[in-house]
């Protein structure tokens, strides 16, 4: 069978209809779902793009790979299910973003079309500075810019669709009876928080939930959140009015996104490949969105480490819902059972399973996890899921432990106490199963540290330009 993997960028799993928002509209995302699996607890495997993203190109985790900041990008040198796909005599097609290295590298695809990478093959090296005290000025502009209009980034989206119908349609005139792979990478609804008038518009009367936790009264008081929080200081420049009026436009944003999702299912379906492809989507990691005073990704909330995942096709139940906790990782061996047959030896040791043995096993026991090692992230953090429980562990600091059955919001914090211990050092188990954090914290800090001193030091990456969001190449 063939696959049609759609992703896109900082995707708040909660703004869409399938999962339960009442206000957006998201009807072909929720079309979709109907007629396949919600995966309900669904996560990246680090809540930043380039290592995100070097994890679901992989399929294993980024203290394994070594593409653990948005400064380390992908580079083909570990083996991607592109580089599978393609090496077994298939079509495996990316459309749009992809934030590795550059196009210089072999990823693995056989056409690439329209890609974004990290900038100048380096990416965000004002991010290696992770524990200095210092605010990203250019966090400032998010508020200041949201609101109706078109962005590079929405011009980007409607082109990424439009070349991605024109690849469905042209592969379906072609007597080609191979199976395919088409990666279709869009940008929304990632900032810059500016909608198209028409999807803006759906929500300019919509009175849209406050984020939680949003007083500063009310915010979670841990050094690890306050330090990345200080540095990027977004929420600092959000009135009521410009909350109000970043939220419609994220709102629109996802709208916007499923608008051009929509086209590209139409003619999927209407080349006649609806029958015989398996559709994919996910997002790269979520956005905060206000909740906590915090914008962006970056922590291991659910909001940020949360994703969006939906699967649909041959040999997918219709109308069904996962609560079995999954991560991008089962991305990859999801794609090649469902283009090549079968997984080989090395793929059967990496950490994903395909998402649909998940869906239809949907094991109780089953562990997924989540690093972080970007910048204003004071320290690592590690995150591990298992049933309801959920652990942050903080290298040098305070652990987080929430019940997301009880408390959905992680409102409550459970850590440290004598009710939960039994729970939190059962978690830790599992944690240290997958990795050390200390030996992989010390290691990465480390890593970082030497490219800071080849690049000529802190006041050499200071002195180049800083950038809030990736350009679009012209």
């Amino acid at each position: 069978m063939n696959v049609l993997l759609i992703l896109s960028d900082e995707h708040n799993r909660e703004v869409a209809g399938c999962y339960g928002n009442p206000i957006v509209r998201t009807p072909n995302l929720d079309a979709l779902a109907a007629r396949g699996v919600v995966f309900e607890s669904a996560y990246c495997n680090s809540p930043i793009c380039v290592p995100s993203r070097a994890s679901l190109a992989t399929g294993d985790y980024v203290h394994r790979t070594g593409y653990w900041d948005s400064a380390a990008p992908y580079d083909g040198k570990v083996r991607s299910w592109h580089h599978r796909v393609r090496e077994a005599g298939h079509e495996v097609v990316s459309i749009g973003k992809l934030h590795f290295r550059g196009a210089d590298d072999d990823n693995g695809f056989s056409e690439v079309r329209h890609p974004i990478h990290v900038v100048d093959g380096v990416g965000d090296l004002h991010g290696l500075l992770r524990t200095d005290k210092r605010v990203r000025e250019v966090a400032r502009g998010l508020a200041a810019e949201a609101g109706r209009g078109r962005s590079s980034y929405t011009r980007f989206d409607t082109r990424v669709a439009d070349a991605t119908v024109r690849w469905i349609r042209e592969r379906s005139r072609r007597n080609d009876h191979r199976p395919w792979v088409l990666f279709s990478s869009m940008l929304s609804p990632h900032y810059p928080l500016i909608a198209p008038k028409e999807f803006y518009d759906l929500y300019a009367g919509a009175d849209l939930p406050r984020p939680q936790q949003y007083d500063k009264g009310d915010r979670p008081h841990h050094p690890v959140i306050a330090h990345y929080r200080a540095t990027w200081n977004y929420d600092d420049f959000f009135d009521a009015e410009r909350l109000a009026v970043g939220l419609k436009a994220y709102y629109g944003l996802c709208s916007f996104l499923d608008f051009q999702i929509g086209r590209i299912l139409t003619a999927l379906d209407e080349s006649g490949f609806g029958d015989d492809t398996v559709v994919i989507y996910t997002s790269d990691h979520g956005e905060s969105l206000g909740n906590r005073g915090l914008w962006g990704k970056s922590v291991m909330y659910e909001e940020s480490s949360g994703v969006p995942l939906l699967i649909s096709g041959p040999g997918v139940a219709p109308g069904k819902r996962c609560s079995t906790p999954v991560s991008l990782v089962d991305v990859y061996p999801t794609v090649v059972e469902t283009v090549c047959g079968e997984l080989d030896a090395r793929e059967r040791s990496l950490p994903g399973e395909s998402l649909t043995t998940l869906a239809e096993e949907q094991p109780a026991d089953r562990v997924v996890f989540s690093e972080l090692h970007d910048d204003g992230s004071l320290t690592g953090e590690f995150m591990v899921r298992q049933g309801n429980w959920k652990l942050v562990h903080y290298v040098g600091h305070p652990a987080q432990l929430f019940d997301l059955a009880a408390d959905p919001f992680e409102k409550n914090d459970l850590a440290g106490r004598s009710e939960t211990s039994r729970v939190q050092g059962r978690l830790h188990d599992e944690l240290r199963k997958i990795v050390d954090p200390d030996a992989i914290n010390q290691r990465v800090f480390a890593d970082q540290q030497a490219r800071i001193e080849q690049l000529g030091g802190v006041e050499a990456i200071l002195s180049r330009e800083d950038f809030n969001f990736t350009p679009v190449p012209d």
